[in-house]
């Protein structure tokens, strides 16, 4: 065999071994992050839920929810360890002054789009829902022309619609 039938397979060999190793080396900086734990530090698990480690064991950890509500979960379920700045700035909202946004602030809601306030409304510019006088002369024109009486249309078993079945 020649070398140019074999570079394929060394091409997808080499791919499938960088890509293990750089999966290996996420797996391993989670696991060291994991064991870096301490009591006291704050976490999001894998769920997004925000929490205080208290205990640690081998494969599980003890962490508070809320002032005095304990869970137990597996140390894999640990998505982060945060640091106490982040930890609080979340959870308690410390710091929100600090948070630069790069960019526009979107409003809460749509009033401040439409340019116009509570004191800029008026009763004049509510839509009138009613009848247009237009379409009083368009009546008034076809009963000129005597098209107001409906014109007999037959239907499929012969009658028109003035006859009745009682004849």
């Amino acid at each position: 065999m020649s070398l140019v039938t074999l570079l394929p397979f060394i091409v997808l060999i080499g791919a499938m071994f960088l890509m293990t190793r750089s999966a290996k080396k996420k797996q391993q900086a989670a696991a060291q992050m994991r064991n870096d734990m301490q009591p006291g530090t704050g976490v999001r698990t894998i769920g997004g839920m925000y929490a205080t480690v208290k205990e640690l064991h081998d494969d599980t950890v003890l962490l508070e929810v809320a002032p005095g509500v304990h869970a137990i979960y597996a140390k894999n379920a640990i998505g982060a360890v945060l640091d106490d700045a982040e930890y609080n700035r979340i959870v308690h909202g410390d710091g929100d002054g600090d948070l630069e946004v790069d960019g526009h602030v979107v409003p809460d809601d749509a009033s401040s789009l439409t340019g116009t306030t509570d004191s800029d409304t008026s009763d004049d510019a509510k839509i009138d829902l009613g009848k247009k006088p237009e379409a009083d002369e368009v009546k008034d024109e076809a009963e000129a022309e005597g098209d107001a009486e409906p014109k007999d249309i037959e239907s499929k078993d012969g009658k028109t619609n003035g006859e009745s079945d009682a004849k």
